[in-house]
């Protein structure tokens, strides 16, 4: 298995997965929607890049979201 899911990679990440800052991971959309605990896996900000622009989405000790450029 590959981490990601079943064996072509799609689905939820397994309980025992364990993800890095490097790694690469596929995330469900459904109806335009993306759970932010899917996002969050093994870290408290990601990246978020939008056209030339670099975005951080960070989770607050208060369980908030900010995003800044």
């Amino acid at each position: 298995m590959n981490g990601l899911g079943d064996k072509e990679g799609r689905g939820k990440p397994q309980a025992n997965d364990q993800s890095s800052a490097g790694d690469e991971r596929r995330l469900i959309i459904t109806n335009n929607r993306i759970e932010s605990r899917d996002l969050f896996i093994g870290t408290r900000d990601i990246v978020i890049v939008h056209g030339s622009d670099a975005y951080h989405l960070r989770l607050t000790a208060q369980n908030k979201l900010i995003l800044t450029k």
